[in-house]
């Protein structure tokens, strides 16, 4: 396949669309059928994939064959997340057993009809579609971009249901399907404005085709409404209809009697000569995330977001904007799914839109916004509702001439305290209003009164101890020599408050295999002294004083420590380790000394040494696409989630650093760190020279970042909703608070809300969330974040303020939870019922009426279907063959924990072409779609996900291009896998590492770089990131996938 090829030009909307036959989903919910080779089925892996790679699709050959099923590790030499961050991509086919998807709206629709072979005559069969003819299916889909139109009346809004042109009378097609040929695909309409904008009215609708009714063709009854304007057969040329697209004219297609199309059996007759293959669509024709991105960028990026209007839809997490807080918590702190929520529990249902929040309470802010101010207001402490206990803020309404307030959650009617009254000024406001930061803004703190502290006593600074694994591996690997010499300057840059000269935070020192040593670094030592407890059944802390020190104090001794540790262990021949007595040992520390705080835990290997908590190897790959998958991701013991909770009670948060040869069953080391508000990272096959700048820039990031300790969260609704599920690290011993024993700046907590009664388009709905927590000075601290949105009895007003990047991040956690007790193809099906429900609602409720051929979205979610695609092709719920069960776990608590931001990168990576802007131009350049297509070989692209980062090289870039980048005169001598770029003085090396250096401090963790050449057996991993295309697990392409919801959609109208 040519890469550069321009797409023909395509065929005039009246024009007929050539049909392609021989194209099929058969896969989609029928049998898979042997006729389409190139796509596979949807769920399953491709048949025959490594004997015969797609025509166009140049490969490299592969490296190896896939792993048997049988496989417990991954070998070294192999890829995996640990390395990259997101596992490689395999090379052959997957191991994964074929798995069929009856369609989720099945029973809305006719039952599946039995399967026959069509006559030859009317399925000619030729060779599989190729590449450039994936797109082709789409010929028949016109989009006409963000068409504005009039707001719907209320004869389209949910009160009545509005006639559809599939609601009733006859239509195109006899199958259940309606109307388009299945060599392509449906037009695609959005429609409304821009969020939160009413759209002008349009002076004259535009113009869609005319559809000629066959003579057998199946009646589609839906609700008993006036069915619409019937085309008049005879009538030439376009027909009006009030509809934001066009769609091409499409004749019959008899005898096509099951929902799928049948594929003939090959080895019968052959059938007349292949029609000519079709003109390929342009892939812009389909919504593009980057078009949309770029967009929002362009239109909301150069104003800042001001908060002061209740239900405003902010711009997306990829515009760079500045917030100015005046009265509603920022979007940094909360993102919700929808601005506008419906008023009844029916219509949510209706609509099956999630209604949730991602909140991240303590969200870094950038340089030119100011962090929530801190409010005191002394012994009596913050002013609260007596009924629900809300926190004063922006919400609440004077009465009485300031005398009592009325609580804005609730309605009860609150006396003000004397100290805290002040008069109102005309408009019912008090005057001292925009004094206060807890009545003018919507994000600010209370300090806390002893009251909110335990046993009623303020807390001690909290403390951080490092436990270092000593075992063969650890120093074998030169892991330790390495942690200590990074320890030693790292301790000058712990946390500290405000203008503070010097952190608060006290350390001490662990290391240990199967027995574990103590270290006493008091300052008055002239060195340090080591204890060793071999009884780790019952563990205890040898020492108290000199164990947690002040690290001014104790420098000396510290860094003579520091120094000692990799000679001490030098010679080790010591294997086993132990795991669960290490993070006991932590925690029966930071209780003898009475406060809160952080275990930075660096670990090899499987914990098989005798003690709680020993673990066995249990991979197994056979269980993939079985009903006992779910247990690979379930802890193998209960010892770890009974340790977490008493973490939790004596706020001791884990951070894991793991460094694995093979397996070590991250699924059981991470319930600690997940459930303690923790954070987990891994590097597989850990290597000094190749991962020591991404492994210590990790540590320094982790030690450095602002942290909450010994918090407890708790999320407030205004009468009619309630918060009932919550996603993220944390625990929950009650159905309201969520309790973290530590809380950093990036993790977030995802809130589901559900109604309990009807709710006000006047008043709204409003959060608030309250988070009580120790600084890293050990203040007892209450940040406060509020939020209104507006309600709506429209079904339009909440599509036109959903935010899809906040619904993907709610549906991707909702999904990897889902993974601990359902199989996995039962939770990927769910999402898509649940998607095509969402569309379908909106289909039935919202838009004019138009074609069942059509696929029409909301202009708020036209992005809803490809993002979808990306969750359910993720290594979690459709692994490659070379994912290993540790990567699927690892990246599995990863997004249980990720904010909006994070989610929207690392399902659609970014790709950036870096030599098509001018050298001197230093912006960041302009994306383009995931996709193969979009690569030219004459040029260098890179692309990053938040985890992993990757240039590709094309075969045929320019001599002194590769020069200047990578110090060779040519492409083949570019070493693959490369980690490094080299440090050239030219203008393209600069702005390349500029860029990359940009890219890196966006993101929550450090992105090691892996350089791709074209054709080189490392391209398959770097393809496995084209999240647009097939992928090699048996994902569907984004065209396919568009199909298939379009399917679903109609199944679901009919």
């Amino acid at each position: 396949m040519n890469v550069n090829q321009s797409a023909p030009p395509v065929p005039p909307f009246g024009q007929n669309q050539p049909i392609y036959p021989g194209y099929h989903q058969s896969g989609y919910g029928g049998q898979p059928g042997p006729a389409a080779p190139a796509y596979g089925a949807y769920n399953g892996p491709l048949p025959g994939y490594q004997q015969t790679p797609p025509q166009g699709v140049p490969r490299a050959p592969p490296s190896s064959g896939a792993p048997p099923a049988s496989t417990a590790q991954a070998p070294c030499g192999q890829t995996t997340y640990g390395q990259f961050g997101q596992g490689d991509i395999q090379n052959g086919p997957s191991s994964t057993a074929q798995m069929q998807r009856v369609p989720g709206s099945q029973q809305f629709g006719s039952p599946l009809a039995p399967q026959v072979n069509q006559p030859a005559v009317l399925q000619p069969y030729g060779p599989p579609p190729t590449s450039p003819q994936v797109t082709a299916q789409l010929a028949g889909m016109q989009i006409s971009g963000a068409v504005s139109q009039a707001p719907p009346s209320s004869g389209l809004g949910y009160g009545s249901p509005t006639s559809l042109a599939s609601a009733s009378g006859s239509f195109p097609n006899s199958g259940p399907y309606g109307s388009y040929p299945q060599s392509q695909a449906p037009p695609v309409s959005q429609t409304q404005g821009h969020p939160g904008v009413q759209p002008p009215q349009r002076s004259a609708p535009p113009l869609a085709s005319s559809f000629t009714p066959p003579a057998s063709g199946t009646q589609m009854t839906g609700p008993s409404v006036p069915p619409p304007p019937m085309h008049s057969p005879q009538q030439p040329g376009y027909q009006l209809q009030q509809n934001g697209s066009f769609g091409p004219a499409r004749g019959p297609q008899p005898n096509y009697e099951s929902p799928y199309p049948v594929t003939p059996t090959f080895g019968s007759q052959p059938g007349p000569p292949q029609p000519l293959p079709p003109k390929r669509l342009d892939p812009d024709a389909i919504p593009s995330p980057i078009q949309v991105i770029e967009d929002d960028r362009n239109n909301r990026g150069s104003e800042p977001f001001v908060t002061g209007v209740r239900g405003q839809v902010p711009p997306l997490v990829t515009t760079n904007f500045l917030v100015k807080d005046q009265g509603n918590a920022s979007p940094r702190y909360i993102r919700c799914t929808s601005y506008n929520i419906p008023c009844t529990s029916d219509m949510a249902k209706q609509a099956q839109v999630p209604l949730a929040a991602v909140i991240k309470p303590l969200a870094r802010l950038p340089l030119e916004e100011a962090s929530p101010y801190v409010v005191d207001h002394g012994e009596s402490g913050p002013l609260r509702c007596n009924r629900c206990k809300a926190y004063m803020c922006p919400l609440m309404t004077f009465i009485e001439g300031g005398r009592r307030f009325q609580c804005s959650f609730c309605s009860c009617i609150n006396d003000v305290p004397p100290q805290y009254f002040q008069h109102l000024d005309h408009t019912g406001k008090r005057v001292d209003a925009y004094d206060r930061p807890e009545l003018s803004l919507g994000s600010y703190e209370f300090l806390a009164t002893v009251d909110y502290c335990k046993n009623n006593k303020f807390p001690s600074p909290p403390a951080f101890i490092f436990m270092i694994d000593v075992s063969y591996n650890a120093i074998r690997t030169g892991l330790v020599r390495l942690l200590c010499e990074e320890l030693k300057s790292l301790l000058d840059y712990l946390p500290r408050e405000g203008g503070a000269e010097e952190s608060a935070i006290r350390v001490g020192f662990v290391t240990y295999n199967k027995v574990l040593h103590f270290y006493n670094v008091k300052s008055s030592l002239a060195q340090p002294q080591m204890m060793v407890v071999s009884d780790v059944a019952d563990m205890f802390v040898p020492l108290l004083d000199g164990f947690l020190v002040n690290v001014n104090e104790s420098r000396g001794v510290i860094t003579s420590l520091l120094d000692q540790i990799p000679e001490m262990f030098a010679d080790t021949r010591e294997t086993e380790t132990v795991f669960a007595p290490v993070i006991q040992a932590g925690m029966e520390a930071l209780k003898a000394a009475e406060c809160a705080g952080k275990l930075f835990l660096f670990h090899t290997s499987l914990p098989i040494a005798e003690a709680p908590g020993k673990l066995k190897n249990r991979d197994d790959r056979k269980l993939i696409n079985t009903d006992k998958e779910k247990t690979l991701f379930q802890p193998q013991t209960g010892t770890y989630q009974t340790l977490a909770k008493d973490c939790v009670t004596q706020g001791c948060c884990v951070d894991l650093f793991l460094f694995p040869n093979q397996y070590v069953d991250v699924a059981t080391l991470s319930v600690v760190p997940q459930l303690t508000g923790g954070s987990v990272y891994k590097y597989a096959c850990f290597q000094v020279e190749n991962d020591q700048e991404r492994f210590l820039s990790d540590l320094r990031r982790d030690v450095q970042k602002v942290v909450g300790f010994d918090a407890v969260m708790r999320v407030r609704t205004s009468t009619g909703i309630r918060a009932v599920d919550f996603f993220g690290a944390f625990y929950m011993s009650n159905t309201t608070d969520v309790e973290l024993a530590g809380l950093d700046e990036d993790k977030t907590v995802t809130v589901e809300f559900k109604h309990d009664d009807r709710l006000n388009e006047e008043s709204g709905a409003l959060l608030q969330c309250a988070l009580l927590y120790t600084s890293c000075a050990g203040q007892r601290r209450l940040r406060i974040h509020n939020l209104a949105l507006n309600c709506c009895t429209q079904l339009a007003d909440l599509y036109r303020n959903c935010e899809t990047d906040t619904l993907i991040n709610y549906m991707a956690k909702f999904a990897y939870r889902g993974v601990l007790n359902s199989p996995v193809k039962t939770v990927r099906d769910t999402l898509i019922t649940q998607c095509a429900q969402i569309l379908a609602c909106y289909r039935k409720n919202c838009a004019s009426p138009s074609s069942a051929g059509q696929l029409i979205l909301p202009e708020c979610m036209k992005l809803l279907p490809v993002y979808l695609n990306c969750v359910l092709k993720s290594d979690v719920l459709q692994p490659g063959a070379e994912v290993t069960t540790d990567d699927r776990a690892y990246v599995r608590q990863l997004v249980s924990s990720m904010d909006v931001a994070e989610t929207n990168v690392f399902f659609y990576p970014r790709l950036l072409p870096l030599t098509k802007s001018p050298i001197d131009n230093t912006t960041e350049p302009p994306a383009v779609r995931a996709s193969e297509e979009r690569l030219s070989s004459g040029d260098i692209y890179l692309l990053e996900n938040g985890l992993n980062l990757f240039v590709w090289v094309g075969a045929s870039v320019q001599q002194g291009v590769v020069q200047s980048l990578f110090n060779v005169s040519s492409f083949s001598q570019i070493t693959s896998g490369l980690s490094v770029l080299p440090v050239l003085d030219n203008p393209l090396s600069k702005k390349v590492r500029s860029l990359i250096d940009s890219l890196r401090a966006q993101r929550m963790r450090y992105m090691k770089l892996i350089v791709v050449k074209q054709e080189d057996k490392l391209e398959m991993l770097f393809k496995h990131f084209l999240v647009e295309d097939k992928s090699l697990s048996g994902g569907a392409s984004y065209v396919d996938f568009l199909c298939h919801m379009h399917k679903e959609i109609r199944q679901l109208l009919s």
